[in-house]
């Protein structure tokens, strides 16, 4: 008896038995169900923001897969972009009705401190680390199988880095890392934002980043300085 398993499809262990009588678009329906990972599964997602959290939760549901929001960010800085982004995910976080969970930790002083002799790599050295272990730890600590991030639906981080860093944190715990290419619906997840009205952060989070994000305009400042 011949199967034709669609090649979107991989992966998948078939550990349900086989009836001759089983129809294949039957047997494609079991593959495809089989494949939804959020039977059982207890995720822990670590989140950076809400208008990043809003494609990767709708697109989870979809799936089945209902995971509870950990919001652990000591990489946001002042602390009232820090305070802005932490409250607009919690309100956001009750208005869908999905739990969610709090790491409150402002940590400006030993941020500077582990990313000052590498400010141009701080990211995949020290703050993707520092949160996606900081998850770990919890979802360990409480009874979660599996976690994943935010993280993942931005186009402008970097994406297989996370990814590979995730799968090896989870597997130093003794979990799963749920990986997702959630960047599809980067856009889609943003509109939706802007529409129910939430806080649109215009940086990454970092003082440097926010340092970043003006660098053209100080530029042009200095040069118009110059001139004068």
């Amino acid at each position: 008896m011949k199967f034709h398993i669609d090649k979107k499809i991989s992966k998948i262990e078939m550990k349900f038995h086989i009836d001759k009588k089983i129809s294949k678009i039957e047997m494609k329906f079991l593959i495809l169900g089989d494949r939804k990972e959020g039977t059982g599964m207890k995720l822990l997602i670590h989140t950076c923001c809400a208008p990043c959290s809003v494609y990767c939760i709708d697109s989870l549901r979809k799936e089945e897969i209902e995971p509870t929001v950990y919001w652990y960010n000591p990489n946001i800085h002042p602390y009232i972009e820090y305070k802005t982004r932490r409250d607009t995910l919690r309100e956001y976080t009750k208005s869908i009705g999905i739990e969610a969970v709090f790491h409150e930790e402002y940590g400006l002083d030993e941020f500077c401190k582990n990313v000052v002799c590498d400010l141009q790599n701080r990211c995949v050295n020290y703050c993707y680390r520092v949160r996606l272990e900081d998850t770990a730890k919890y979802a360990k600590e409480n009874g979660y199988d599996t976690i994943s991030t935010t993280l993942l639906v931005s186009p402008y981080q970097k994406h297989e880095f996370i990814h590979e860093l995730g799968d090896k944190i989870a597997k130093e715990y003794g979990l799963k890392f749920l990986y997702r290419d959630f960047r599809v619906g980067f856009r889609e997840g943003q509109a939706k934002a802007r529409e129910l009205g939430l806080y649109m952060q215009k940086y990454c989070g970092c003082v440097f980043s926010e340092e970043e994000r003006y660098n053209n305009h100080i530029k042009k400042d200095l040069e118009n300085m110059k001139k004068q």
